[in-house]
């Protein structure tokens, strides 16, 4: 499909949630390969800085020591071969899980050297492509303006009691680039301030839809998904179904109400 790819900041946060960290690369791989279909505006480099660190340490929320007690021996045990190779573990265990810890603090501490994640999105926001809103471009001032006269007329997307233009930025450069660009649009966000989710299946929100259709063009297309797997495939990538499978796992997380997430306003 001839289509740009707009990825919000939330699904890109969403990297750090994934399990194995062999799918998370190869999402990061399959994004890069794309690179030059992707609308990126310095907004969304923004929030992503701005929630990253937090995001690391939401995931890590089930990431801890063991309960030692219970594998506490009575004394009738205390000496099998069992419980000394249990005790052996248990100092193997904690050592690993300093080194671990090492290396979580350095991730925080400086991306740049340490965080493959945020290497891969760097370079993204940094590529010279005409779809990318960075800060370097005068077109950002007009974009900005037009993004602050929606947002006080009340139109979507924005999510209640937002105080930021952001989602407006994105939306105003994702209308300028198709107009630009001749191209479908697909946008991928778990936001639902862009339309409704129902049974797995994203709706654009009918007000944006008219206004694509009115600002851009009647026979373009613009497609709204909660799966970044689903666009990936859509543009041009070849998704492993173990990839698929880690989404779905992420976004019932999600509906379920993933425990003290820090960037729903992301």
């Amino acid at each position: 499909m001839d289509a740009l790819l707009f990825v919000d900041t939330n699904v890109l946060l969403d990297f750090y949630r994934i399990r194995n960290s062999d799918i998370s690369l190869e999402y990061l791989k399959q994004i890069e390969a794309c690179k030059d279909r992707l609308i990126i505006t310095s907004q969304v480099e923004m929030e992503y800085k701005k929630n990253r660190q937090e995001a690391i340490i939401e995931s890590l929320n089930s990431f801890g020591s063991p309960d030692w007690n219970k594998l506490s021996s009575p004394a009738i045990v205390a000496d099998l071969q069992a419980m000394k190779m249990i005790g052996k573990q248990k100092a193997e265990i904690t050592k690993q899980q300093k080194k671990v810890n090492e290396k979580i603090q350095m991730i925080l501490k400086n991306p740049t050297n340490n965080d493959p994640v945020y290497q891969c999105l760097q370079r993204l926001f940094k590529n010279k492509s005409d779809y990318n809103l960075s800060r370097e471009k005068s077109t950002r001032f007009k974009v900005r303006n037009l993004a602050r006269k929606r947002f006080v007329l009340g139109y979507p997307p924005r999510k209640k009691n937002d105080t930021s233009i952001g989602d407006s930025v994105n939306w105003e450069w994702i209308i300028q680039c198709a107009i630009d660009s001749g191209k479908h649009i697909i946008i991928v966000t778990r936001d639902k301030d862009y339309g409704a989710i129902y049974k797995g299946n994203s709706f654009l929100n009918d007000w944006l839809r008219q206004e694509f259709s009115e600002r851009v063009s009647r026979t373009r297309k613009i497609i709204l998904t909660e799966k970044l797997a689903m666009a990936l495939k859509l543009v041009h990538a070849a998704v492993t179904k173990e990839m698929e499978e880690e989404e779905d796992r992420i976004i019932a997380e999600v509906i379920d109400g993933f425990p003290g997430s820090p960037f729903d306003e992301a």
